[in-house]
This record gives structure tokens, C-alpha cells and sequence, in this order.
């Protein structure tokens, strides 16, 4: 486990014998600090993490990196000035944990030492970025790679600047593979969490309009997400979809070995005959050089069969047999972002709460469409489309008068889900536009039967979450 002393040789440079405190993980939220774990303070927009170092220590902190002045009211070390080794070794020889470790920028700090710490460590890292299902992918990669493997993996969705080191210096020596998200706003941002992680193994999942509005066009996001296999070593794989003109020539752009997956015969790893279940999972074949599979694993929705794909083609290249892929495919314990819940009256709640894009909407509302009851779409805006909003919105809004007997849409934006399917067919009538997640809640409280199946998915600015969580116990 990382150790104060390799902190201060991240840091210093220097490796002072007598410093031997362990650290259990890093935290930026003193919430969230377990017994041993390094504080992280990070000054923000809404609120100081240097508040909250008294409490952090409180729940058990051995360490917090600060970037003010605490000397008044925490123990400190000031590492802000090179110091000599015996310097070092004399202020330690006055501390004792918890205290403050003073550097000119918090958040460098945790990445120059995660930086570190990555580079003692011998195992391999499988990169996942993507616009869309980048978390369902890490969960059932991790989940295949811990039949063989011990593996470690992003927490939720710690996947940018602050959350990918906060998760590398929690590596220990006994981890073999560490499988790791990497978000993407603006071009740059990956290339610079691979200088960290040093991938062997880079999967694209898609390239999608989700972050249009900070990164422009999809060809920029796709620049941006092709940093991941640019930055592959000639012994490393990148795991690409087949299936996306945007993926499939950035085999171009990588000195890896590439590898394929998809619904296309020119995959090396490829998948026909999909099944959706309903909530059962799917149904589906699986083609691999001479070998063909019959599967059925507890995914849910046909798009599912894509990270199915993702997941085996790591498994394939790390050297797992068929009898523990499939072990992990099937395995119940991956955590999907889509769940299900029962309302007090009995429907069924399709809580895919979390975010949203035209891409994910659209499979979402595919799964609606392969549920049994009376179907009702809350819909709420896409966030951060950029030039791509209105064109999203429209075929949301086309495909929902497809799958759906109700839409309720919450949002400005949203609108144009509204007027899209009712130019598309479906009945005004059966169309509610609502400004507000508190009036989605006052009407389905009073309008939802028994055996109506519900999809509820918006933005993560829209909070549509409130809504599941207010049906699932009104009474």
C-alpha cells in the first residue's frame, strides 16, 4: 500500500527512513474518509475542502495535502521549498499522524504522486473511454478480468483529472490488472490521464454528441478519444468498435495490436442472432475465429450486446478461457446504471436516471419497447449537445412515438422530444410538456397504473432521479 514515505519521495525526491505511515486511499470529501486515508483539500467554486481538514481527521485521516496556511490550528509540514534530506528527516522527527502536508497546489500534488505510484507498481491497465456505456463496460471488464485476476477498478465514476489518481494510489502490489474510465470534455484531457495510468490496453466504446458543446463537432471528440490508443505501446491492444465510422480508423492512429469487436463479420470478435429479454437480459451468438458461442447473460437491452463484446475481447486478450469469460459475463453482481423499481402501486420503474444522450435514449427507449404493459416515457432535456441538440432531440422524440402510449417530457429542451413525436405520429393527447421535475412527480403520483412500465431519463442536471425516488414510495 502507498506509504508516507513514498509520498514524500513523489513529492521531494528524498525517501526519509523513519516515515512508515500506510494510507488506505485518497478522499476529497471528508464524508467519505475512511481510518488511514490521505485528505485531499481542493479549493472549489461552492466550497473550500480546506474547511473540512479538522473533520477529516476527525473520521480517521492519517494525512491532508493543503495548499493555505493551517498552522494555526493543524499540524504541518511545509514541502513548498526544496528541503535536504536531513531537514525532512528533522521536521518528521517532531510529527506524528494526523497531520497537514503544505504544497504550493493540491491537486498536482495527488496526481505527481499518483504519477509515482503508478510506476512502482508491474501490472497492466485497461483504459475505457467512450461516449457512451464507459461505466457498464469497466464494471463487466473488471468483472470478467477477477476470475483470473485481483482487480482494481474506477469507483463510480471517478474518471477525470481528480478521480483517476485518487484510484491509482490505491493500488497495492497484489493487484494484477487495474481497469480504469477516462472521461473526456476537451481535446488533451485523455492523453494527459494516460501519462498517468500508462495503459496496455485501450477500448473505445463510441463516439457520440455528449460533450458537443464544450468540444464541438464529433470528429474533434473523436480526436480527443483516440488519445487513448495513440498513447498504447507497441505490446498493448486496442479494443475497437467495428461498428462506428468514427472508431474504427483510429486503428490508424495506434502502434498496438488492434483488435475488433461489433455486429460485423469483419470483427475479429463479433455477435448476431441478439435476443432482447425484457429484464431477463439477452439472448445472443458469438463468433470468434473457428468458435461459435450460444449466450445468454443478465444484461439488459440489445445494446447491451456491445458491452458484452467489450468485455470478452479484454478477457480474449489477457488470456482468459471461454469458461471464465463466460463466468463473468453472467455474473449478477455488476452494476448497471439502469435499475429497476417498483412504484407502491405496483409499476414498474425504469430508473435510468443517471445521464443522458441521443444514443443512450435511444437504447433505453429499445428496452422500453421490449417490456410488457403500457409504456410511458419521462423524458427529460440533453444537456451539453452543442450543434447537435436539436438534430438529438428530434430523434429521440421520433423513435419514443415508436416505442411509446405516453409522453411526459420535463425541460425547455425537451420540448422538441414533444414536438418531434407528434410530428412522427404520436397523438397530442398522449404528450405532456412540463417545466419542472416536482410537476412530473404531481401528475405521475395520480396517473400511473398498475401496469405501466416506466422509463424516467434526463441530463444529470435535470435530476430526474427525485422522480423515481418520490414514486417508489408515495403511497
Amino acid at each position: 500500500m502507498l506509504n508516507l514515505v513514498d509520498i514524500l519521495e513523489a513529492l521531494t525526491g528524498l525517501r526519509p527512513d523513519a516515515a512508515t505511515t500506510v494510507i488506505t486511499e485518497g478522499a476529497i470529501d471528508s464524508r467519505q474518509v475512511i481510518p488511514g486515508a490521505l485528505f485531499v483539500a481542493l479549493p472549489g467554486e461552492r466550497t473550500d475542502g480546506h474547511q473540512y481538514v479538522a473533520e477529516a481527521f476527525e473520521r480517521g485521516a492519517s494525512l491532508a495535502l493543503v495548499q493555505v496556511d493551517l498552522t494555526s490550528s493543524q499540524p504541518v509540514l511545509d514541502l513548498r521549498t526544496p528541503l535536504k534530506h536531513v531537514e525532512l528527516a528533522n521536521r518528521l522527527a517532531e510529527l506524528e499522524a494526523p497531520f497537514c502536508i503544505w504544497v504550493v497546489d493540491t491537486l498536482q500534488a495527488l496526481q505527481q504522486i499518483a504519477r509515482f505510484w503508478r510506476r512502482q507498481m508491474s501490472l497492466d491497465v485497461i483504459g475505457i473511454t467512450g461516449s457512451v456505456g464507459k461505466s457498464t463496460t469497466k464494471e463487466l471488464i473488471a468483472e470478467v478480468l477477477s476470475q483470473r485476476f485481483s482487480t482494481l477498478k474506477n469507483k463510480g465514476n471517478l474518471n477525470n483529472e481528480i478521480g483517476l489518481p485518487l484510484t491509482l494510489i490505491s493500488l497495492t502490489s497484489g493487484h494484477q490488472k487495474a481497469v480504469l474510465e477516462m472521461g473526456f470534455y476537451v481535446p488533451g484531457e485523455i492523453a494527459f490521464l494516460c501519462e498517468l495510468a500508462q495503459p496496455k490496453i485501450g477500448v473505445i466504446t463510441n463516439i457520440g454528441t455528449v460533450h458537443a458543446e464544450r468540444a464541438g463537432t464529433q470528429e474533434t471528440i473523436a480526436l480527443g478519444k483516440a488519445e487513448l490508443v495513440q498513447a498504447l505501446p507497441p505490446d498493448g491492444f486496442a479494443i475497437l468498435n467495428y461498428d462506428d465510422p468514427l472508431v474504427r480508423p483510429m486503428a490508424e492512429k495506434t502502434d498496438a495490436r488492434v483488435f475488433f469487436y461489433g455486429m460485423s463479420p469483419e470483427a475479429h470478435l463479433w455477435a448476431d442472432a441478439v435476443e432482447g429479454l425484457g429484464l431477463e437480459g439477452i439472448r445472443f451468438r458469438l463468433h470468434y475465429q473457428d468458435e461459435v458461442l450460444y449466450l445468454r447473460v443478465p444484461l439488459i437491452g440489445h445494446h447491451s450486446v456491445q458491452t458484452a463484446l467489450r468485455a470478452a475481447a479484454v478477457g480474449l486478450v489477457c488470456g482468459l478461457t471461454w469458461q471464465e469469460i463466460i463466468e463473468g459475463l453472467r455474473s449478477m453482481s455488476t452494476q448497471l446504471r439502469l435499475i429497476t423499481v417498483r412504484s407502491e402501486n405496483g409499476a414498474l420503474l425504469l430508473d435510468d436516471s443517471y445521464n443522458a444522450s441521443p444514443e443512450s435514449m435511444l437504447s433505453a427507449l429499445n428496452l422500453l419497447d421490449e417490456i410488457r404493459g403500457r409504456k410511458v416515457a419521462v423524458l427529460g432535456d440533453m444537456l451539453e449537445l452543442g450543434q447537435y441538440e436539436w438534430r438529438g432531440h428530434e430523434m429521440v422524440g421520433i423513435r419514443t412515438s415508436e416505442v411509446a402510449d405516453e409522453l411526459i417530457t420535463v425541460g425547455e429542451r425537451a420540448r422538441m422530444i414533444a414536438a418531434s413525436a407528434c410530428r412522427a405520429g404520436l397523438p397530442a393527447a398522449c404528450i405532456t410538456e412540463l417545466d419542472s421535475v416536482e410537476q412530473a412527480i404531481e401528475l405521475l403520483q395520480h396517473r400511473l397504473r398498475a401496469d405501466d412500465v416506466v422509463l424516467i431519463k434526463g441530463s444529470h442536471g435535470m435530476h430526474m432521479e427525485r422522480i423515481v425516488a418520490a414514486l417508489e414510495y408515495f403511497r
